[in-house]
């Protein structure tokens, strides 16, 4: 039988990522005078979706692993790590809404 905290874990560091990916380009672009902010943008909301989406896969495997388990102890690591999740994927989510609007605001320009 395979333990729920090993995805758990997996699924809190991917979506911790997720969610640090759009602040950690914006803080690029801030301090590098190389990298504009929009550059940064198109580089960084994909990444903050994929990686929320890899988290919350690795999460589901974690809460189907805690179904299937004998340590309910585990249940606060799990949530955690569902929640870091789905924060990660709403932040790629805004982030590609963000960058659609100014498209289409350009376009129209």
């Amino acid at each position: 039988m395979r333990s729920s905290s090993g995805p758990a874990r997996v699924a809190l560091v991917l979506g911790a990522l997720a969610v640090l990916a759009i602040p950690a380009a914006v803080a690029a672009a801030q301090f590098l005078s190389g990298i504009p902010l929009l550059h940064a943008l198109y580089i960084a909301v994909p990444v903050a979706l994929v990686l929320g989406l890899l988290a919350l896969a690795a999460s589901r495997r974690a809460r189907a692993a805690l179904s299937r388990s004998l340590h309910p102890e585990r249940r606060k690591l799990v949530r955690t790590a569902r929640v870091f999740a789905w924060a990660g994927v709403y932040a790629g989510v805004t982030g590609a809404f963000a960058l659609g609007v100014y498209g289409v605001l350009r376009w129209a320009q």
